[in-house]
């Protein structure tokens, strides 16, 4: 008997967690960690569904908090399995899950500081030595396009979806002695034609695809009218002598805006007199594993590669010490700031929002997806004022939201990526339920397709 079920990224997007069941072995695709409100991200200390003793093989698509985030914590509950991905992906997680405790130890640290009531404080999720002690259980990395026997009748194939460096898509393939099926994970599918990675696989043929649904009910803007508004943003901001703050995800959208910004400074679209302050830790350090691992690039970059470090520019600082950090506070105007997390949720960007949110002059610029509940979602939707670490500032500055940056697939995108090939059924999963989900769920079944919006925790036999 086979069974699928979905424990993370059921009729919402963060969260992936996905468990097949196939001859008593059972494999977990991702172990991703809810992002969001506060209600939202009470569920990362839930149990998971199922017993984390029982699972056989963890395999990872990609290295994003909201896909490897609860490793460290399947591990503490029992897990002891062996976990497999690309090479880029497994150096990328150890950035991000290091990242991820030493945060948490800090909020829980900043919490009991200021626990005027006597009341328990939350320990963190997980701590360093227990992200530590996960990255033990990782296997021989894997390359795109080799299959490789995962336990008794199930194998898998990494395919490159695109959507940050080492993602890949999973195909199964199933046998349990009555019958074989061959299931699809898209993972999260990139964004086509951007400049550093190339465009994911196309599915292949499949009885069963969950694919992800994040932009599922809209195509993105055009790459080149997003980077000249970014540009007009930065001149506009110049002009009036204030900062530029882009809250960015350190993975893969760092990078890409810093191509970005090497190119506008030295086409002269950007004033060439502005400093750039990569002010993330992760950021930094992925962006020298992206150096290490050329096989993941597009051709065209390569070929630029060899001219020249197209991350780089003059003025462009890396600050990794949190004195240096809080010295860029000290910048009156001319500053652009990258800083994580992209969705205002954590990491330095809060301190950066906190010194610029209320000056007229200041813009911030939102180049991500923003889950409901964040804040950066809150300063999207066009809130008077926020709380940034227990104070409420008034938000003067300009606000900026260009969405033709996003790392995921459109839903024209989707729909090519997916094909028309015969399928049993698509299960969508890592959407809104009221957007992306629910319109492409439509729109599949307008042409034909078997939809299912998996429950959470729901078993669903894969007959």
């Amino acid at each position: 008997m086979m069974i699928y079920s979905c424990h993370g990224a059921a009729k919402q997007v963060t969260g992936s967690c996905h468990l097949v069941t196939c001859n008593d072995r059972r494999v977990l695709i991702d172990c991703g960690m809810f992002q969001g409100s506060e209600e939202t991200e009470r569920a990362n200390a839930e149990p998971f569904g199922f017993d984390p003793a029982s699972i056989d093989m963890l395999l990872l698509t990609h290295a994003h908090l909201d896909h490897c985030g609860r490793i460290p914590l399947l591990v503490r509950r029992g897990f002891r399995g062996r976990i497999l991905a690309t090479a880029a992906t497994r150096e990328l997680t150890r950035v991000v899950l290091l990242d991820s405790a030493g945060i948490q130890e800090e909020d829980a640290r900043r919490a009991q500081r200021s626990n005027r009531q006597g009341r328990s404080v939350a320990p963190p999720l997980y701590t360093l030595d227990d992200a530590l002690h996960a990255l033990d259980f990782f296997g021989a990395d894997v390359s795109y396009d080799e299959t490789v026997q995962v336990v008794d009748g199930i194998r898998a194939r990494f395919l490159d979806a695109g959507h940050i460096l080492g993602s890949a898509s999973i195909m199964l393939e199933l046998d349990d002695g009555k019958q074989q099926r061959r299931m699809l994970f898209s993972g999260d599918l990139g964004n086509p034609g951007r400049p550093i990675l190339r465009d994911s696989t196309p599915a292949p043929a499949a009885d069963y695809v969950v694919m992800e649904s994040t932009y599922g009910d809209r195509p993105h803007r055009s790459v080149p009218d997003s980077i000249r508004e970014m540009y007009q943003a930065i001149r506009d901001t110049a002009t009036r002598r204030g900062n530029v703050v882009i809250p960015t995800f350190a993975l893969e959208r760092t990078q890409e805006i810093l191509y970005y910004l090497h190119r506008g400074i030295r086409d002269g679209t950007i004033p060439p007199h502005v400093q750039v302050f990569l002010d993330s830790p992760m950021a930094i350090s992925a962006t020298e594993i992206f150096r290490r691992h050329p096989e993941c690039f597009d051709k065209d970059f390569l070929d630029e590669l060899q001219h020249g470090d197209p991350f780089a520019m003059p003025g462009l600082h890396f600050t990794r010490e949190t004195g240096e950090s809080m010295a860029i506070n000290n910048v009156d105007g001319g500053a652009i700031i990258l800083a994580g997390s992209g969705m205002c949720n954590g990491g330095r960007v809060r301190h950066h929002l906190k010194h610029n949110l209320w000056r007229e002059r200041s813009s911030v610029v939102f180049v991500g997806y923003a889950a409901e509940g964040t804040l950066a979602r809150r300063i999207i939707d066009g809130a008077p004022s926020v709380r940034v670490f227990n104070e409420e500032i008034t938000v003067r500055a300009q606000i900026w939201t260009i969405n033709g940056f996003s790392a995921h697939a459109d839903q024209p995108s989707l729909l090519a990526w997916l094909g028309d090939a015969p399928r049993r059924k698509v299960l969508l999963v890592h959407g809104e339920y009221s957007g992306g989900m629910r319109v492409m769920e439509q729109v599949l079944t307008s042409r034909g397709v078997t939809c299912q919006l998996p429950g959470l925790h729901e078993p669903i036999k894969l007959d």
